[in-house]
């Protein structure tokens, strides 16, 4: 096939892009939600983020298995397929309030989402000449960083429009208004993810009779140990470990380095700040609390990688990926070097920044790490997509320094991270496959 002929296939596949970030971070929305309903403590909150991330942890090898044996196409409708089913049972667990079952459903969402990923990512890499896969991958992750940003915006208008009640709350309620405010709970929860069950079914339709190129041939597909054996996607895997923990990281505790640098009150007195704030938030800052004020800010990290996504696909068509990786990493530590060293909006402003840089790492060592792996890029796939388990590690790492610490000194961690990344983009640019 000709270029040209490669954009509906391409269409249609970076649409499930933009389909799985809309969903992983609609259902963050649901958390605020839960936890005060189900009077969660902050661990049992956590779960969420735990059933996330251990599906790459756990699914990832056997969803390389499986393609190998089925093919891309047919691994994407079965990772649809599960994805639907765990939202259809959003629908039993918040309206029995069974805790558990969310869980259950979130997993099994995620799943699907790492059959997905395992499937995607290698499919639209070589949809085309090899030169442009990096280039590729950044547009289609950057649709994925359209549908992570206009989320939190879905879930303010349908998930956390009204006010939550706590626990105590609920209690001082009379029966019949306890079960009426219980019901419209459930209602908030369950709306939405009907609406996106039928969206997924209605794309695994789609991606059912699209006619996609068959590119992988699962007749003389090889074992995972010949895609370990691989020095290039081993350091590659290890490089996605550490920047997905990194990225997560960073955005798990920003509002807790901003509150520890008191930056609220600073961003409250100052003309631009202010104005930043109360755009992101929606309403005066005057009746938002400390923490409500400086997670205005957090949407600028992720909003960053949307941009840096578009940008680096465009770069990466005119220089070469591993060194717009490494430009990108060195970038990183900088901007940290000067929010470690810094206070007050220079420490805000730079670690903020870091978003923009983060934002071509993963396409890029994702297409560095299988680049001529041939038909075992399934497998080399769900080696890289378990690497994704990153990010159930390398956060409670940094919060466990910044515990004793203190965030400043806990941030050598990041350094650690961005600086192995940046090694990894010139090992690729020493080494072709």
């Amino acid at each position: 096939m000709n270029q040209r002929s490669y954009l509906g296939p391409f269409a249609t596949v970076t649409s499930l892009f933009f389909m799985w970030g809309f969903i992983t971070v609609l259902v963050d929305s649901l958390v605020p939600r839960l936890r005060e309903v189900f009077e969660l403590s902050y661990f049992q909150a956590g779960l969420v983020q735990f059933a996330f991330f251990i599906a790459y942890g756990l699914v990832s090898i056997p969803a390389g298995w499986l393609l190998a044996r089925i093919g891309y196409k047919q691994g994407m409708l079965i990772g649809l397929a599960a994805m639907g089913a765990g939202c259809l049972l959003f629908w039993p667990a918040a309206g029995l309030r069974v805790f558990p079952l969310f869980l259950m459903g979130y997993f099994i969402v995620a799943a699907g989402m790492t059959v997905l990923q395992v499937a995607a990512n290698p499919y639209v890499a070589v949809l085309g000449e090899e030169r442009g896969a990096s280039s590729r991958l950044n547009l289609a992750q950057a649709f994925n960083s359209v549908g992570t940003t206009i989320a939190p915006i879905i879930g303010a208008q349908f998930i956390l429009s009204d006010k939550i009640l706590s626990g105590d709350a609920i209690a001082l309620l009379g029966a019949d208004d306890r079960e009426a405010y219980l019901a419209a709970e459930a209602s908030a929860v369950q709306g939405p993810f009907l609406v996106l069950a039928g969206a997924l079914l209605l794309l695994a339709l789609i991606v059912a009779v699209a006619r996609l190129p068959r590119i992988l041939d699962t007749e003389h597909t090889g074992s995972y140990w010949q895609a370990l054996s691989r020095p290039r996607l081993l350091l590659g895997a290890f490089g996605i470990f550490l920047y997905v923990g990194a990225e997560v990281a960073i955005g798990t505790y920003l509002v807790n380095y901003f509150l520890s640098m008191d930056l609220a009150e600073a961003i409250r007195t100052n003309g631009f700040t202010n104005w930043v704030a109360t755009t992101l938030h929606g309403k005066p800052l005057d009746s938002v609390d400390a923490k409500g004020v400086v997670a205005s800010f957090v949407a600028l990290y992720w909003g960053g990688a949307m941009v840096g996504r578009f940008v680096g696909s465009a770069l990466t068509l005119v220089v070469r990926p591993p060194l717009v990786l490494a430009a990108f990493g060195f970038a990183a530590i900088g901007l940290i070097l000067i929010s470690m060293n810094a206070d007050g909006f220079t420490a805000m402003w730079s670690i903020l920044a870091v978003g923009l840089f983060n934002s071509v790492m993963f396409p890029t060592i994702f297409t560095e790490a299988i680049e001529g792996m041939g038909d075992l890029k399934p497998q080399a796939s769900g080696i890289l997509c378990t690497a994704i388990a990153g990010g159930a590690f390398i956060p409670p790492l940094l919060g466990r320094l910044a515990d004793g610490f203190g965030f400043k000194t806990a941030f050598v961690l990041l350094l650690a991270c961005y600086g192995f990344i940046v090694s990894y983009g010139f090992f690729t640019k020493r080494r072709p496959a």
